[in-house]
Parts: structure tokens; sequence; C-alpha cells
């Protein structure tokens, strides 16, 4: 499993520690146009024909910690907000009012998704927020010099007319991952990087070799990629050559095990590669050049290692003693240091995942209570907690800590999210107590009726979501009276929904029994 700590609102933002942006924004170095309809983003357009300027569009929400990490890393730099002056900054939140609206017509949902565009809004490219700021700050400069749009050069690149250096470059560490199929679609994508690796230039061996990582990453063990000795000795070399891993740090820190799994001939654990591998994390996580986030994605990285000869799902797993107390002192080390708010929320999440990973359980709930208290978006930590004691079999618990999380959420987008998560436990830990559930339910759909953008982007799929859990929960019509009432309270809903984007037929669908075939 990925470990992306650099893969997330509030109308105001309490930072943790000393505030780093004014109220809202991600940054207060930088003249960022707040949008969350589209005018704001057509009058930001007008404005960048007019000065003849590209447009940035940065979509996030408060409570995300990579969108955190990028407002601790990249926003806050003085090198970013001398860049800035050469385009138009649009920062959409996804919970303000109509942004899920704005999410869906430029194919954003991930959170966060860093977008490009040319001053007649053509999409140039989307920046990896993964990657170390100084490689962002230098593909952004790239891209604002000469960049041509990304599907142009992979069109390019597929056809074998030839690209210059910075053109592949851009390839090779575009933000494949967030794309929404604006490129490629998403089953496709493993493919068209090997693709890509396979015809970038001889010479070039770093751009390679990174493709040929973000393929493997992507395959994600559907044996689309097909390691032969030739690939297996270039990721080797990489990892175990220092400056080489450096370079490559936000995959290796990311992604090993997935790595490992794409490469091994027989069983991932008995890999030769995974001890070559462990050695490049340590020094990963040991690099004080690298982001606290990033060295603990390279700890994080090592307990998956670690782990590969365990069910992904194992609640006790046996992990070397010295492994386990280097991740006590990071975090702690990390938790103990940390100043910024911003960063706080996107290590210690993290933090605390990576010791329940290693199996440290009364650690990680130890670590995110005390630092409920300290954070701007408190839901998020306790959807971990909740998550810790379903994995424990703790169910009530879960589900107290998943309650409190939904009643602690703000903004309509994320209160369907969470909403839809606490739903969703209740179905499945509680099936009986079908007055919570309904209660649950109607509290949500009531939610949506009150939120102009419910059936729009993420609002949208956590709705579905919610609606096919209610549907199975009614299996065999066990809850039809509770369902009933559900679907007129839906109705009144449906009813005032606008028909023209279809956002009407979608509520109306929302109960209804999928039909497969």
């Amino acid at each position: 499993m990925k470990l992306r700590l650099a893969a997330c609102c509030l109308a105001a933002c309490l930072a943790w520690g000393t505030a780093a942006a004014a109220p809202g924004l991600p940054s207060k170095n930088v003249a960022w146009v707040a949008a969350a309809a589209d005018a704001d983003v057509d009058r930001a357009f007008a404005r960048a024909r007019a000065e003849n300027k590209p447009v940035l569009l940065y979509w996030g929400a408060t409570w995300c910690p990579p969108c955190n990490q990028l407002k601790a890393t990249l926003f806050n730099r003085q090198e970013f907000a001398l860049q800035a002056r050469e385009f138009v900054a649009v920062h959409v939140d996804g919970d303000r009012p109509g942004a899920q609206k704005l999410g869906q017509r430029f194919g954003v949902s991930a959170y966060p998704t860093m977008v490009l565009f040319s001053p007649d809004a053509r999409e140039i490219t989307r920046l990896p927020g993964e990657a170390e700021p100084e490689q962002v700050l230098a593909l952004l400069q790239q891209a604002l010099a000469a960049g041509r749009p990304v599907k142009a050069l992979v069109a390019d690149a597929s056809a074998g007319r030839p690209l210059s250096a910075n053109e592949w470059r851009a390839l090779a560490f575009y933000a494949w991952d967030v794309d929404d199929g604006r490129v490629v679609a998403p089953a496709e994508r493993a493919a068209l990087l090997a693709k890509l690796a396979a015809a970038a230039p001889a010479a070039d061996d770093e751009t390679a070799t990174r493709l040929w990582l973000k393929a493997l990453v992507a395959d994600e063990g559907q044996g689309r990629v097909k390691a032969d000795a030739a690939l297996r000795e270039r990721v080797r070399r990489v990892a175990a050559d220092p400056a080489l891993a450096r370079r490559h740090a936000d995959v290796f820190a990311g992604s090993a095990a997935d790595l490992v799994r794409a490469l091994a001939e027989g069983a991932p654990d008995k890999s030769p590669l995974v001890p070559v591998f462990d050695s490049a994390l340590q020094r990963l996580a040991a690099d004080a050049t690298l982001s606290r986030a990033d060295r603990l994605g390279a700890l994080g990285s090592r307990v998956e290692l670690a782990r590969l000869g365990s069910p992904e799902d194992a609640v006790k797993v046996e992990l070397p003693a010295a492994l386990r107390q280097a991740v006590r002192e990071q975090v702690a080390r990390d938790d103990r240091e940390i100043s910024d708010g911003y960063e706080r929320q996107a290590v210690i999440t993290g933090g605390a995942y990576v010791l329940a990973r290693a199996g440290l359980w009364d650690e990680s709930d130890a670590l995110l209570k005390a630092n409920l208290a300290k954070s701007h978006s408190p839901y998020y930590l306790m959807s971990q907690l909740g998550g810790n004691a379903r994995k424990l079999g703790r169910n009530d618990e879960a589900l107290g800590w998943y309650r409190q999380a939904f009643e602690k959420s703000e903004g309509p987008a994320t209160r369907l999210q969470w909403g839809g998560g606490y739903l969703a436990a209740l179905v499945d830990l509680a099936p009986g107590d079908g007055a919570r559930i309904e209660s649950t339910a109607a509290t949500l759909i009531d939610e949506a009726g009150r939120d102009a953008g419910a059936f729009q982007g993420r609002s949208v799929r956590s709705l579905q979501r919610v609606g096919a859990k209610l549907v199975a929960w009614n299996d065999g019509g066990r809850h039809a009276a509770a369902m009933k009432r559900l679907q007129a309270r839906l109705d009144g809903v449906c009813r005032k929904a606008r028909a023209a984007d279809g956002a009407r037929d979608t509520c109306r669908a929302l109960l209804k029994p999928r039909t497969t075939g």
C-alpha cells in the first residue's frame, strides 16, 4: 500500500502552532483567487488572457494531509511566491458551495491536485504533489517557459516524434496518479507509462528509470507491465546507489513494497530486492535534506517491506525489534519537534498510520488522542481512531469515534464524506440498529438537500456509496418500511434538484437497486 504523505475544508483555518497562511487560503505570500463557482474561474481566466499569464489551479481541502504538506513545504516558499508573479493562482476549496461542480468541470477529484493552464484555458500539466518542492518548482518554471500540453507530448512520443529533454522530464514527473482520465484512462495508465519508458532516450537514464518506476507502481500487481531481468537490474541498481535512490526518493519512499511485488520472481518477501530496498530506505529515513513527511514515508515503506510475508490486513505482525524502535523514536521526535500546524496535520496522521502498521496500536491511539485538541481538523484523527478500533474488533468504540468524526466535520462535501463513512460502519458493524441507521441516512439526505453541489464530484460519489450501503442493508426487503420513509424524504430533495445537469436523475437513482447484465 502506497504511503502518500506529501495522494486529500474549512472556510477559516485555525492552524496548529504558528499560523502559516491567511484564513482559508493556501499561503499568505501569494495573491490567491478563491474560486467556488464557474463565474469565479471565468473571471480568473479573463484576467489571465488580459495579462497573457497562465493559470495555476490548486484543488484541496483543509483536512487532507498531503494538502497540508504542500502548504508546509511548497506554497510557503519565497521561490514559489516569486514564480506566482508569472501566473494567476486560483484556489478551489472542495468544501465551498459549488466547488464540487468546478472539480467536475476540470476533472479534478483527489486532494490535492495542481493543474497549470494556458491563458486560453488549455490544460498544460498536472504537478506532482508528492515530489520534493525543488522538483515541483523546476517543473513549474519549465512549464511556464515553454510548456506544451502533456496530452500533446504523449501523442508525439507515442508516434515516435522527437521530444526535447525537458519534455521527456515533464512526462516523467507528470502527476499520473491524479490524471483523472484527462490524458489516459486509469486502466491503461501502466501500459502507457511502460511504453513511454521504453521510448525514452537511452542517454537520459534518469527519465527512463522514473517512467519505469511509475509504470510498475501504477500496475498495482496486475501484470500489465512485464518485469524482465533488465528491468529488475535497473531498479536494483538505483536502490543500491545512494545518489540515484535520493533522486527518486519520492517513489522509493512511498512505494517500495509495491515495486518489490511487481518485480519479485516468486514470494515477494523472499526477493533479493528486499534487503537492497531496506538499506536504501534506511538512508532516506535518516536524510535530513528530505522533509519529515518524506522521511516518515521511507520509514513506513520499511514497515511495509517487513510485512510482505503477512496478510495485508494482519493486526499482529512480527517485525524486527530495531525497526519497531525506529518507528517509535522517529514518530516521537516528529511529535516533539513540529511547530508548524500544516506540517503537523501531514506528519502526525502519517505517524499514527505507521505505528498501526507496525502493530503498535496503543501508541498509535495515544498519538492521535494527544493531538486532537491541536488539530484544525480533529475529525480526520477521529476517523483514524475509529479505523484502529475497528481493525482490533472494538466495534462499539469504532462507531463512537466515527460518530464523533461526523459530528465534528465541517463543510458540505466533507460532511457527506464523513457521514457516509459513519453510515457504512453502522451497516457493517451494527446492522440491527435500524433507528440509528435511518436517522443518520435522513440527516445526510437533508444535508444534501441544502447543498447545491451535492450531486456533483466527490459529494455525489459519497451519496452513491451511502445509497449502495442502504440498498445492501435492505436486501430481501428486511428494512422496507425504513427505506420507504427514506425514499419519501429523498423524493423531496430530488424535486428541487436541477434537471438540466442531470442532478435530479442522479438523485432519484440513489436508493434504487443497481441492475447488472
